[in-house]
């Protein structure tokens, strides 16, 4: 109810900032939800998901390679990855695409494999 000087009474008054501060805060959760939602749809630009992450060598031994990985460029990691699991547990090696010895060892069973 409006007072005789035209003002509300004090029970309104806190009725009225009671339901301004929800509606803010609704406001505000409706804003936080929808920034939520558009940042997780963002891609990651930045993030690094090459299975390379550290140093490459340039040649391993042949007698210790076990199994060779050959990973194209992807949208995830922008370089060719060349992965080889060595024996008797001795854990993976990253080569250098570019080095002359993986570049013979690939074209060697590339044509192995067109072979049989």
């Amino acid at each position: 109810m409006l007072q005789a000087s035209g003002r509300k009474s004090p029970a309104e008054s806190s009725e009225c900032k009671i339901k301004e501060k929800m509606k803010s805060a609704a406001v505000f959760l409706a804003v936080a939800c929808l920034l939520l939602a558009y940042v997780q749809g963002l891609p990651r630009i930045n993030s690094k998901r090459c299975l390379c992450q550290g140093p490459v060598v340039n040649a391993v031994r042949l007698q210790r390679v076990d199994k060779i990985e050959l990973y194209p460029a992807s949208a995830t990691c922008q370089k060719v990855e060349i992965i080889v699991t060595l024996k008797s547990g001795a854990g993976q090696k990253c080569l250098n695409p570019e080095s002359e010895f993986t570049q013979t060892y690939i074209m060697k069973a590339i044509k192995k494999r067109n072979a049989e």
